[in-house]
């Protein structure tokens, strides 16, 4: 592979040559974005287009490699799937849908705690 050089002039993602990272990155352990573009806009059955903009309205997670391209973590075509429905079932905008999806998970949260913490209280605490 042949790296080809721009001048200062051109600013990152101007030209035609390939984008280098300024700091190579080791991951000591295996990324959880292991789910291509176009495997969960296959999954998903929606344009790449609009998996993009569900990315940058921050209603699915996701990660940029070196070259620019989204990666996606396994549950991405059902978080897809839960946006879609909350916006056909509820008539929110995307905006609107962020805000319940993160109420939701809050929610999840709180009741997984309550839960734990009953748990905890029922067990017979031993004073020796």
């Amino acid at each position: 592979m042949r790296a080809e050089h721009r001048s200062p002039a051109e600013g990152p993602g101007q030209g035609a040559g390939a984008a280098f990272p300024l700091v190579r990155i080791y991951r000591t352990s295996p990324s959880p974005y292991q789910l291509p573009m176009a495997g969960v806009a296959s999954r998903s059955g929606l344009p790449p287009e609009l998996v993009s903009r569900f990315v940058a309205l921050g209603l699915v997670d996701a990660e940029r490699d070196a070259r620019g391209r989204l990666w996606f973590r396994p549950n991405a075509p059902s978080a897809i799937a839960r946006a879609q429905r909350l916006r056909a079932g509820l008539c929110l905008n995307y905006a609107a849908v962020g805000v319940v999806m993160d109420l939701l998970d809050r929610i999840d949260r709180l009741e997984t705690a309550l839960r734990r913490s009953e748990r905890a209280a029922k067990e017979p605490t031993t004073w020796t």
